[in-house]
């Protein structure tokens, strides 16, 4: 079962362009990250420009984000034109940090965070914590610090190798 997010096979102008808007609302929290980057728009659906819905699953349900990523997409279309917005919240399936785009991996990487190590659903998770790289030297020896980082979403940790603390995105 793919979890990608709903596309028409063939998108009007007008859906094309509402895709590519939301790909420039960034995240309140990793501001790096847009939100079709963390993979949390799940569809665009309506029959015109005037007559719109967007499906938006939060990280978590009690993401504070969540409110703040709703105004920013609905002022996002407001000012293209896009009337009649209405945003709604899909709690089902529950997003996944395996929904995160390869290039969110990247970018999460790049900014100093260590992306999720490995897939939610790969069954090695119930052996044991995986090893987290670190985001500034690569080096694999790395040690939890605490599991509330700056975010709900992340962890802290510290790497034994170049000895500086950084954030990991948890794996959800």
């Amino acid at each position: 079962m793919s979890l990608a997010p709903e596309l028409a096979p063939a998108q009007s102008d007008w859906q094309a362009e509402v895709w590519r808007l939301l790909g420039e609302v960034k995240d309140p929290e990793i501001p790096i990250l847009t939100i079709i980057d963390l993979g949390i728009v799940r569809y665009v659906r309506g029959v015109s420009r005037d007559a719109l819905r967007v499906g938006l699953t939060p990280t978590y349900s009690g993401c504070p984000a969540t409110e703040v990523i709703r105004e920013s997409v609905a002022r996002k279309l407001a000012r293209a034109g896009f009337r009649d917005v209405v945003i709604e919240t899909q709690l089902a399936p529950a997003w996944s940090s395996d929904w995160l785009t390869p290039a969110a991996r990247l970018k999460l990487a790049v900014y100093g965070i260590a992306p999720p190590a490995e897939a939610v659903s790969n069954p090695k998770r119930l052996f044991g914590v995986a090893s987290i790289e670190c985001p500034r030297c690569r080096s694999d020896a790395t040690r939890l610090i605490s599991e509330f980082g700056s975010t709900p979403c992340k962890a802290h940790y510290m790497c034994t190798a170049c000895l500086e603390p950084f954030d990991y995105f948890k794996c959800i």
